[in-house]
């Protein structure tokens, strides 16, 4: 055997150990060895590397039988952090994180601005903070991941992103003349997609997630891989034509599924029906509350456009699991079983359809759970959710 393959092996038998340990929160040599079909030998050689390293610790557990206390090998959530960012029309947030994904301080920043330069040097002051303030740690900052409301090639180029109005920027480039920090840059659906696999659903290869909140976005884990198309804008399914020779939409079409099932759709036609600026969600809960026949309709006419869409995409990509990101969903009553009681076709297969939980924390939390993966280099994460914030601030710039 040359070096090279030895060295190969190595490499894969650690990433093996690293998420087996990840996934079980505490084991034993014993059990990992068990796991992961490696010896004994293979396992306590590769251990003391890990525990030299500092990425796992040693825990002894506390029992009342006879004989030696067992020592359970568990992830060291504080040898490091990860950086999350969503950088969205109107507001950056920032998420910190511990190598567990579990959020330790959030800052959201309101900019009333799209200029690039000036949102680059808001992001370099931010992420210089951030760098500061963690560098007491073993491993400081990972990874940045940053989510991007738009389209990004698979060179992690931004392409086009519509509510900034910025057209080819190398945003990665930018940044990485000023940090020596891993960068990512990730479609917001993708991460809010990572985030349900990681988070949620540990037993799905290929998961489906529509967020439906300024439009329509598609986040597509196939095999465990994010799905991105020839150039890496696959997802834009908030522009499949449902409606034929309907409504203008920006993109040039007429009739796109987001012109009739996003919630932005919604958003505008009560605001415009009532006079109301600045709707809220909780206004639109009072009407529901109050028996609001008009705004019942509404939301039904939402659902029915909303099912239609999702019926061509279960023919499309046959999903184990589709998730669907809609505060508005998560308050109109028993919404999920009318969406199913629309979708009848007897051709149409998925195993599970779900209502997000974590709302517009996925993004964020699927671009540190992605910063995460990429550092311990291994080919998924099984992380538990643990949504508690110890710091949550905002800022207007």
């Amino acid at each position: 055997m040359v070096t090279g393959d030895a060295a190969y092996i190595k490499k894969i038998n650690r990433s093996l150990i690293i998420r087996e340990i990840v996934k079980e929160g505490l084991i034993s040599r014993a059990d990992l060895s068990k796991a992961t079909n490696l010896t004994r030998a293979t396992i306590s050689a590769q251990v003391a590397d890990l525990l030299e390293e500092g990425l796992i610790i040693e825990t002894h557990l506390e029992h009342f039988t006879v004989g030696r206390k067992p020592i359970m090998l568990s992830l060291n959530g504080n040898a490091g952090y990860a950086l999350g960012i969503d950088l969205d029309y109107g507001e950056i947030s920032f998420t910190i994180s511990d190598l567990l994904g579990c959020p330790i301080s959030t800052i959201n920043v309101k900019i009333n601005t799209t200029d690039y330069k000036d949102i680059l040097m808001l992001l370099n002051e931010q992420i210089k903070k951030f760098e500061a303030d963690f560098n007491e740690s073993r491993y400081g900052i990972v990874g940045i991941v940053i989510a991007i409301h738009g389209l990004v090639s698979k060179e992690e180029n931004i392409h086009y992103v519509p509510r900034l109005k910025w057209h080819e920027i190398n945003l990665k480039s930018d940044l990485e003349k000023e940090f020596d920090i891993p960068i990512q840059l990730e479609n917001n659906a993708n991460l809010s997609s990572f985030a349900e696999r990681v988070f949620v659903h540990h037993e799905t290869d290929n998961l489906l997630c529509a967020t439906l909140y300024s439009g329509i976005g598609l986040g597509m884990m196939m095999n465990n891989e994010f799905f991105r198309g020839h150039d890496g804008y696959a997802g834009e399914i908030g522009h499949m034509i449902v409606v034929p020779g309907g409504k203008q939409c920006n993109c040039g079409n007429k009739g796109c599924w987001e012109k009739y099932a996003s919630e932005s759709i919604i958003f505008e036609y009560l605001s415009e029906k009532r006079q109301i600026e600045n709707l809220t969600y909780e206004q639109i809960q009072g009407w529901l509350n109050e028996g609001d026949e008009e705004v019942r309709e509404v939301l039904e006419q939402f659902i029915f456009y909303l099912s239609i869409g999702l019926n061509n995409m279960i023919n499309m990509y046959n999903p184990d699991v589709i998730v669907l990101d809609s505060k508005l969903l998560r308050i109109y009553p028993d919404s999920l079983n009318k969406i199913r009681d629309n979708l009848n076709s007897s051709i149409s297969h998925y195993r599970e359809l779900r209502i997000s939980s974590f709302g517009r924390k996925s993004t964020i939390l699927g671009a540190c759970a992605l910063a995460i993966k990429q550092f311990l280099d291994v080919p998924m994460l099984n992380l538990p959710l643990q949504l508690k914030i110890e710091q949550d601030e905002s800022v207007v710039i």
